[in-house]
């Protein structure tokens, strides 16, 4: 393959990238028109499900009890150019007052003014800024020589909610045979209001290896998976946490969904690029093949995930009927 003919096939993906991007957010638009139609598509995969309005951290159960001997987290916040939402992302962590908590910001010479604001924070921070190769060497840069019984990263423009780090760590102690958790998560726009939820149902290996529907800013491991399994992968910008999850799923470890809201995710214009969007199908294309040893069509996927997607609504719809109480 010539550098020209690959450059043309580069462009024609990032086009049909965009097309089917363009489909989806007209079709997230119609959507919104009536309450009804937010089941035409799965909620979990439905950001902007109501208009938006206040996050009522108060509304979430309380912080359980944690003593001082409570098992080693450690947190790294990759982050590039997210000044305006940093503040938030690193408040949300240490607001938890977790009392062994290693928490670290990896920058990447940010230019936005991150540098200033993480001066400001003075010592009660560790960061660093550097130049780094993407998401994943900064995610890898952050959690270098450091000892913990968990870890979890949180990316710079999402947030934890309220009392996460100990019903995690809580939930560890109490399941020493569970090594990965995740839980439910909420989706709130660029000003910080929520604008939907999305409620879980219990762990499905076969529906992971077609689709990634683990939140990543709610998931949480026990460090013999990263000592077992390697760091994440720095060829992988965009799936990145998807191989690490697929990775650890092969070597055997166990996956728990936990019955809590976890974190918020955030939605912004910065994430609906069209060459991000090619960059993913690619890579998820890349692991498909990787793990099933086939590249399935799209019906081969929608038939694998539709029993987990029934599912997903139903707990959902559960939920908004308050049968499911988080």
């Amino acid at each position: 393959m010539d550098e020209e003919f690959r450059q043309r096939l580069e462009q024609l993906e990032n086009r049909v990238a965009l097309l089917e991007r363009n489909q989806d957010l007209i079709a997230a638009g119609q959507r919104r028109s009536s309450l009804r139609s937010l089941w035409r598509r799965p909620p979990m995969w439905t950001f902007e499900q109501y208009p938006p309005r206040l996050l009522n951290l108060v509304a979430f159960p309380p912080a359980p009890a944690i003593d001082a001997s409570a098992p080693r987290i450690a947190m790294v916040t990759p982050s590039y150019n997210h000044a305006q939402y940093l503040g938030a992302t690193i408040d949300s962590i240490v607001g938890q007052n977790y009392p062994n908590l290693y928490y670290h910001v990896q920058d990447g010479a940010s230019i936005d003014g991150t540098l200033d604001f993480l001066k400001s924070r003075g010592e009660s921070l560790s960061w660093k800024s550097e130049p780094d190769k993407g998401q994943s060497s900064a995610i890898n840069l952050g959690f270098a020589g450091v000892e913990s019984e968990i870890m979890a990263y949180l990316n710079s423009d999402d947030m934890l909610l309220p009392g996460t780090l100990a019903y995690v760590a809580n939930y560890f102690i109490a399941h020493p045979h569970v090594d990965i958790v995740y839980g439910h998560r909420v989706f709130v726009d660029h000003e910080g209001l929520e604008v939907g939820r999305a409620v879980l149902p219990p762990h499905d290996a076969k529906a992971l290896q077609y689709a990634d529907y683990i939140p990543q800013e709610t998931m949480f491991w026990r460090k013999r998976v990263w000592d077992k399994i390697g760091p994440i992968d720095e060829s992988f910008h965009y799936a990145m946490d998807w191989d690490f999850i697929l990775r650890a799923q092969a070597a055997g470890f166990k996956f728990a969904r936990l019955p809590r809201f976890l974190a918020c995710f955030r939605i912004h214009d910065a994430q609906k690029t069209a060459s991000t969007y090619a960059v993913g199908v690619r890579e998820m294309g890349i692991l498909r093949r990787r793990f099933l040893g086939f590249d399935p069509t799209q019906m081969q996927i929608r038939r694998a995930i539709a029993p987990y997607l029934a599912k997903q609504l139903a707990y959902h719809c559960a939920y908004k009927l308050g049968i499911l109480r988080y």
